[in-house]
């Protein structure tokens, strides 16, 4: 039987039972494993795995583990002194998409009211997500730790918070997005971009008190959702003006 210890930095402990936390994980394996194998049966989902470093040398996921090896495993937080550095997978696109888990709708909502494109559907299963996170170049968000084991699924990050405005700080934190955001430019309901409209075009949809006091009205180009900038409007602006503050 080989032996090889693992460390992993930073919040990939997140994944870690309490008595591992911080410490040296000594793995026991037959053979010559890829390395995404043993980080995975550990607990570790491989797309938080930003950097691998072996013996003092970064490597890929095709790496295959070798009996006394030292690795140490990196987020993305975490491996701004690694250099060389080999990237485990091609970045996402420069504007991030996401393909949200059907355990964070309300965080589906707040991404959406921030302009970011984010896909959710609360009958998707794990593979819809997997398939849609790959072909449309996604991250995946997900509570479910199992979900980013899936091996189809490139970027993906587990969320950490349970409330959904502290899961929308998160992962504005996490990805950079504050300078990316554009309030009221999706449709919370679809996800489809929001545009201006005449009145003229809509009215039939409005309700009577609504046709009287207000004139200016928005359209989602998708489901044709109509929004104007009523009570409601200026209470989500507040909300996320006092959230987007404390990041």
């Amino acid at each position: 039987m080989n032996k090889a210890e693992f460390d992993f930095h930073a919040e990939l402990n997140d994944f870690l039972p309490s008595e591992k936390k911080g410490q040296a994980v000594t793995y026991l394996f037959q053979g010559r494993p890829g390395i995404k194998d043993p980080i995975e049966a550990i607990g570790i989902p491989h797309p938080e795995v930003a950097a691998i470093v072996v013996n003092g040398r970064s490597v890929g996921f095709d790496y295959q583990l070798n009996n006394g090896d030292q690795v140490s495993a990196y987020p993305t937080s975490d491996i701004v002194d690694i250099a060389p550095l080999i990237a485990l997978r091609e970045k996402p696109r420069r504007h991030a998409a996401f393909i949200v888990d059907v355990n964070l709708g309300k965080l589906a909502r707040r991404l959406r009211l921030c302009g970011l494109d984010t896909k959710y559907c609360n009958n998707y299963d794990d593979r819809d997500v997997a398939d849609l996170s790959v072909r449309e170049n996604r991250i995946v968000l997900t509570r479910d730790r199992r979900l980013l084991h899936l091996k189809t699924i490139i970027h993906g990050y587990w969320v950490r918070a349970s409330d959904p405005d502290s899961q929308l700080k998160e992962v504005l934190r996490r990805f950079d997005l504050t300078r990316r955001i554009l309030p009221f430019h999706r449709c919370i309901e679809c996800n489809g971009l929001i545009r201006a409209v005449n009145k003229a075009d809509v009215r039939r949809q409005l309700e009577p008190l609504t046709r009287q006091y207000y004139e200016e009205f928005f359209r989602c180009s998708a489901c044709n959702k109509v929004y104007w900038k009523g009570s409601h409007y200026e209470h989500m602006l507040s909300h996320l003006t006092h959230l987007l503050g404390k990041i």
